[in-house]
């Protein structure tokens, strides 16, 4: 990628972005439910148990969909790019 592509805006980088943060998301989840799990071990409370198993399984599901849905509109955008292409032919 060279300056002109960066200023241009032609080649999108946040893809990448999002996809290091998926990352950030999947480790805050599971460091989040072992907190939870710990705090709920040593209050002697099930819910806190229970909230952080959750939080370890739906935590890492949800966070993918929520950057499925982000790259899903800049796949669109790239289609749409392609088909400007095409048509200006």
């Amino acid at each position: 990628m060279n300056l002109s592509d960066f200023t241009s805006f032609e080649k999108m980088f946040t893809p990448t972005i999002i996809k290091i943060l998926l990352y950030i998301g999947f480790i805050f989840s599971v460091i989040l439910g072992i907190v939870e799990i710990a705090a709920g071990a040593a209050s002697g409370e099930g819910s806190l148990i229970f909230l952080g198993l959750i939080t370890m399984i739906l935590g890492p599901i949800l966070t993918r969909i929520y950057c499925e849905l982000i790259i899903v509109i800049f796949k669109i955008h790239e289609t749409l790019k392609e088909i400007s292409e095409n048509l200006n032919r």
